[in-house]
């Protein structure tokens, strides 16, 4: 039996996508503590921006609820507004940005909008909040989601951040650089492939089957090519983890 929860490894597969010295864009929940694991791992120059106006070189010592709890303004290299964060973006300093969603299609566009139709929609979400620039300007995208076939479509109702838009070079068309680099779920981690840019399964969390995940999935989901199984978290990543998340509240 695993030794780690489902939301461990989640977070620490997120954790792993961040580069030592990138500037990455945090986002809330899951990546909050991402962000901090791989600081305290293989990352220990990463920077971390968030929407609430606070730049981060460490994590808070205190517990994260939200990004703007106090904790993450103390000891914080620089609080100011979400306009100055945000302008980060336009500056094309920002490697890599965390987003969600409620639903995702096979060429990483995200919705967070309406879910129907858009003059008589059946749910009203709640909005773009940062993420549609996060996704247009970062120079790549992560989102973390669970891994529902309601919620990994083959089109979404509304395109709230934009990914690969129709696939291929559609987003360049757009004038758009970047994009989807993974998208984490509970089941397995999705990375685009081929000239399509169609989202395919990179690997498969230990216990998944493939046919499972094909299962939950909204379209046709294909295999990359050396599709493996997802690394269970190292001791040292678990470690550093429950030092982030004292109380479990994430985990």
């Amino acid at each position: 039996m695993a030794d780690y929860s489902i939301q461990e490894l989640m977070i620490v597969a997120a954790a792993r996508e961040i580069k030592d010295g990138e500037v990455v864009f945090v986002g809330m929940r899951l990546p909050i503590t991402a962000f901090g694991v791989a600081r305290l791992t293989h990352a220990p120059n990463a920077v971390g921006l968030f929407e609430s106006g606070v730049v981060r070189y460490a994590p808070a010592e205190g517990m994260l609820y939200t990004m703007g709890d106090p904790a993450n303004q103390l000891g914080a290299a620089w609080t100011s507004g979400m306009v100055q964060v945000m302008s980060h973006l336009q500056r094309g300093r920002v490697d890599a940005g965390f987003i969600g969603g409620a639903e995702i299609d096979r060429f990483g566009n995200i919705n967070t909008s309406y879910i129907g139709d858009y003059e008589n929609p059946t749910t009203k979400l709640p909005g773009s909040g940062g993420a549609a620039d996060i996704a247009a300007m970062s120079k790549r995208t992560l989102a973390i989601m669970n891994h529902e076939k309601r919620r990994l479509v083959e089109r979404v109702d509304y395109i709230t951040s934009p990914g690969y838009l129709n696939g291929g070079d559609t987003r360049q068309q757009a004038g758009l650089s970047g994009g989807p680099s993974a998208v984490i779920t509970d089941r397995a981690i999705l990375r685009p492939f081929g000239d399509s840019n169609e989202l395919h399964l990179a690997s498969r969390h230990p216990g998944q089957t493939v046919d499972d995940i094909r299962d939950h999935t909204g379209w046709d989901l294909q295999n990359l090519p050396d599709a493996t199984e997802t690394p269970a978290p190292t001791e040292a990543e678990l470690a550093a983890l429950h030092q982030i998340d004292k109380d479990g509240f994430w985990r």
